[in-house]
């Protein structure tokens, strides 16, 4: 698979660049992408949904009027669910949706994102970009010359960049990862990833998926 090459300044080499066959083999399995988002997504959920129940209602403890003779329905009590203020019938409680993936699971998922933006043509990979200091100017620059200004991008660095994570996090729509510290999840939030040259050699020398397993922990 080859993907479109840029240079620091953003503008489009003659020649794609070859990415690695260990990483990128144009399998893209969909079980696995949904099984893991959605535990990703569940796992955000904070699950305190809470409604009142007889033990933590109070009042209502006499007969609001005698059972015979009155004309009104026959009650036991004001909390009774067909009153206002009462119980509520099967509501929900605080509960955990937490889901755990397993870490194979995880890197599968991670692989088969990053085959799904490359057969996009949605993969986009950068010269290593130096900055001196953090200027948003510089990278709004960039992304408009590379043509993708208007949507939503992910930086994959080779390591860890502060200065182009500092002159990237005012821009909205725009985020800056390191290799390491992206999952599926995020891979697949984003339009286009623009990955530095270079930043996936460790793991395509390990044989391995992706990203090490520090950004993949937070869904599990």
């Amino acid at each position: 698979m080859k993907a479109k090459a840029y240079t620091a300044d953003g503008e489009e080499r003659s020649r794609p660049v070859e990415l690695p066959e260990a990483l990128f083999d144009g399998t893209v399995n969909q079980g696995v992408l949904h099984q893991v988002i959605t535990a990703r997504r569940a796992n955000q959920r904070q699950g305190n949904a809470s409604t009142r129940t007889y033990a933590t209602v109070s009042g209502g403890g006499r007969k609001p009027w005698r059972q015979k003779g009155t004309g009104r329905a026959r009650q036991g009590t004001i909390r009774s669910p067909l009153w206002r203020g009462g119980v509520v019938t099967f509501g929900p409680q605080p509960r955990g949706y937490d889901k755990r993936v397993p870490k194979k699971l995880n890197r599968l998922a991670i692989q088969s994102a990053l085959n799904a933006r490359a057969l996009e043509g949605n993969l986009l990979v950068m010269a290593p970009l130096e900055l001196d200091s953090p200027r948003t100017r510089t990278v709004t620059a960039l992304l408009e010359g590379m043509g993708i200004g208007e949507r939503r991008v992910l930086f994959l660095t080779d390591g860890l960049k502060r200065i182009l994570y500092l002159s990237a996090r005012n821009i909205p729509g725009v985020e800056v990862k390191p290799w390491g510290e992206a999952s599926a999840y995020d891979l697949l939030r984003a339009d286009v990833l623009v990955v530095e040259e270079g930043a996936w050699e460790g793991a395509a020398d390990e044989g391995g998926a992706t990203p090490d397993e520090a950004g993949s922990e937070e869904e599990s």
